[in-house]
């Protein structure tokens, strides 16, 4: 079996991909090891059974063929062993259930004989159960997909409202912002009306009081005339 599941060695993801394949390879396991002990309808329906479990446990697999990409290089080593070791697991499931499928004196029970026209009729059958039950999977794959797709869809209109209100306090501080430096360009007006009003009564003390020392120097220079 694979070993203990590690998870600093891989993302929380292909962690959860792996435990849900320890269930799917244990529910494999327990239908395998009960089909000898059955003949007839029973094994037919457990065969059928392991069958859908060995595809879910296939498509876990693809997942974390696919996940496992985006575990960094220091990790994937322990992660690369563990999922080679779930392969090897399932693929001798794989073969344990062929070897049943294929013991059609078990899988037919009195109804196997050795005549040609029979066992085309029983394969037929059997090819017709297997693809309904694969169809039975299809649309369960299918509505499941369609509940991913409504998920998505929520989340996506949560989203584009969460966009908008963005947008909106983004256009609140855009003019904030422009009113802001409105302020500041009348501000910077004001500012230069009064340095120049200020430079300007300078202007006048200084006249006034050159005119006063003048006029003093005058009344001055008069007396000793």
């Amino acid at each position: 079996m694979a070993n203990p599941l590690d998870t600093d060695a891989g993302s929380e993801l292909f962690a959860g991909y792996e435990a849900d394949l320890r269930l799917v390879q244990a529910d494999l396991n327990q239908k395998l090891d009960q089909i000898p002990e059955q003949a007839g309808e029973p094994r037919k329906a457990s065969i059928r059974q392991a069958e859908h479990a060995l595809e879910e446990a296939n498509e876990l697999l693809g997942q974390m063929r696919l996940e496992k990409q985006n575990i960094p290089s220091s990790a994937r080593a322990k992660v690369n062993q563990r999922f080679r070791n779930f392969e090897s697991d399932v693929d001798a499931c794989k073969r344990k259930l062929k070897s049943f499928s294929d013991d059609r004196a078990a899988l037919f029970g009195d109804r196997y004989t050795d005549n040609p026209a029979s066992d085309v009729q029983l394969e037929q059958r059997q090819q017709l159960l297997s693809g309904t039950d694969r169809l039975g999977r299809s649309s369960d794959r299918l509505r499941e997909s369609q509940r991913i797709a409504n998920e998505t869809e929520q989340i996506g209109a949560g989203t584009l409202a969460d966009l908008a209100a963005q947008r909106t306090v983004i256009e609140h501080t855009r003019g904030t912002l422009l009113e802001s430096e409105g302020y500041v360009d009348r501000s910077v007006k004001t500012l230069r009306t009064m340095a120049r009003r200020m430079m300007t009564n300078r202007m006048v003390t200084i006249a006034i009081i050159t005119v006063l020392a003048i006029l003093i120097i005058t009344v001055i220079v008069s007396k000793f005339l």
